[in-house]
């Protein structure tokens, strides 16, 4: 493979992390133009030297001298805000890891994807809340959107491109989280250090509840749908505990093709940071005899109603995956702070879209504004629940 150029959006996130560790493992085949983080100033500072980056900007402007300070001496350029981040999506590099948790990350995606180049997509919420208007930017540019989730990396390698009508389902594995076989009534005292606490992947707080909840797989589908041709009822999901198929794709014939793999990032990660090549990993190796077995259920939407509201959504279309994008968003952090329960995040979701009816989103903007307003609800409904 040769010399590529990269640029990390998120990169003291678990993601970025994870990417950055494989970089450093392979210094030479690779030139960092720009790692971005929100607000760890150190974090970044660290992970900038260590790849020789070009750039770090730091998100929050009100940060900019202290991580100046911290670069001081290295060669390296500092920036902050907003739109240096943009900037740092649009530097041209070869490769751009989108790992910016969240809505946040909607601007610098579209961004490095009007550039052309190759966008490793680990940003969900980004084709959640503006699919459509994404996969066009990435038509009209020549972009290549490589998708990062664990289970689209594995539906991108099973998936034959050149026969899609070929294709007849779709199938995202799920965990089931660290709460598969809680009671509902248990499920009412879930605390975010319990829901944070997931039993297979290492992750971020707001990735992890979202997983407890199912809503992430909820927004999977959507985001699949976005990647993958078929129509919204040719995407199903099952619940995995183990995590070592990371999804299926069902083909005319009888066929069903799986990608296996132990439940570690590194591996999807590495699988679009070398395309159309693959590099080593220092990931565990699989060992099926010592798993022994493997075990699928259906997931339960009466404990999960996330991913039944998840589901109407694709149907519906039009601005709804969007607001449930943000109303999750929203009640997340509320429960992370010790706001709402755990099963108010579906409720706060659920109450959102059938108070939110806005017309199907025709560009960003449109996307940003219908994400504002989704959120004033979703914040207006958890202040009735918490007086």
């Amino acid at each position: 493979m040769s010399t590529r150029t990269v640029s990390i959006l998120g990169a003291t996130g678990s993601v970025g992390r994870s990417t950055l560790d494989l970089i450093e493992r392979n210094a030479e085949q690779f030139e960092v133009l720009a790692l971005t983080a929100r607000q760890d100033v150190s974090g970044l500072a660290e992970a900038a030297k260590k790849v020789r980056a070009k750039r770090a900007v730091i998100g929050d402007e009100a940060l900019y001298e202290p991580l100046k300070a911290e670069l001081n001496g290295s060669g390296i350029e500092a920036a902050a805000g907003d739109e240096a981040i943009i900037e740092a999506a649009a530097s041209g590099a070869d490769w751009t890891m989108a790992a910016i948790v969240g809505c946040a990350g909607l601007r610098p995606v579209m961004a490095a994807l009007e550039k052309g180049a190759t966008v490793a997509l680990a940003n969900k919420e980004a084709l959640v809340s503006a699919g459509d208007i994404m996969v066009q930017v990435a038509r009209k540019s020549g972009a290549r959107l490589l998708p990062v989730d664990s289970e689209h990396n594995a539906i991108f390698q099973c998936f034959d491109r050149a026969q899609p009508g070929s294709v007849r389902r779709i199938i995202l594995t799920a965990s089931g989280g660290p709460f598969r076989r809680t009671s509902l009534e248990d499920m009412r005292a879930v605390t975010p250090a319990q829901a944070v606490a997931h039993p297979n992947w290492s992750m971020g707080a707001k990735i992890s509840v979202d997983s407890a909840t199912l809503m992430n797989k909820g927004l999977e589908l959507i985001e699949a749908y976005h990647l993958f041709p078929l129509e919204p009822d040719g995407f199903d999901v099952v619940v995995h505990p183990q995590s070592v198929i990371h999804s299926l794709v069902e083909y005319v014939d009888g066929s069903v093709l799986a990608q296996l793999g132990a439940p570690d990032m590194r591996i999807p990660i590495a699988y679009t940071l070398a395309y159309p090549e693959r590099m080593e990993t220092p990931c565990e190796r699989l060992d099926l005899v010592r798993i022994g077995a493997l075990d699928f259920e259906e997931p339960d939407l009466e404990r999960f109603p996330a991913l039944g509201l998840a589901k109407e959504a694709l149907r519906e279309g039009g601005a709804k995956p969007a607001i449930l994008n943000a109303a999750n968003e929203v009640a997340v952090a509320s429960f992370l702070d010790s706001g709402i329960g755990f099963l108010d995040i579906a409720s706060v979701a659920r109450e959102t879209l059938a108070s939110c009816d806005p017309p199907p989103p025709s560009s960003l903007d449109e996307v940003l504004e219908v994400d504002r307003q989704a959120r004033d609800i979703a914040g207006q409904v958890i202040g009735k629940m918490l007086n």
